[in-house]
């Protein structure tokens, strides 16, 4: 499964007001350019995050984004199915309906460990997770995978 725009820089988004958190609302220029995207994309994006409830929208002078939870409760899929919607790799493992060949497919299990493995990866991380790796790769620390 490849990740769309939409999903990989809503997290980027994401990320950069979880950097920001309780500093208060982050201007959509400041995330334009810290994190290289448009601004006029980056207000395509907050429509989803903000029906996700996951970012407000401050208004007035010093008005701006932030997020309505401490990055520590925002799961990474939480944030990728307000992106993205569900993130099964087939429509049959959303929906054993939709195919008549469910009960035989060899292949389809497969497929529901993959959709497993990555839900259970994108819920076993957090902002919080994903600020703390990023803050230490503007510091130069070693890089790290799991």
């Amino acid at each position: 499964m490849k990740m769309s725009t939409k999903g990989r820089y809503g997290l980027r988004v994401m990320l950069e007001l979880a950097l920001n958190y309780r500093q208060g609302p982050v201007l959509v220029d400041a995330i334009a350019l810290n994190q290289g995207i448009s601004g006029k994309y980056i207000h395509v994006l907050v429509g989803a995050l903000k029906t996700a409830s996951l970012i407000k929208a401050v208004r007035g002078p010093n008005g701006g984004y932030e997020l309505t939870r401490d990055p520590a409760t925002i799961s990474i899929l939480e944030i990728i199915q307000a992106m993205e919607g569900d993130i099964a790799p087939l429509d049959c493992i959303r929906d054993a309906s939709c195919c008549n060949r469910v009960d035989s497919c060899a292949s389809r299990e497969i497929w529901c460990e993959v959709a497993a493995a990555m839900t259970k990866v994108l819920a076993g991380r957090t902002l919080a997770d994903l600020a703390q790796r990023q803050q230490g790769k503007e510091k130069g620390s070693p890089d790290f995978c799991i």
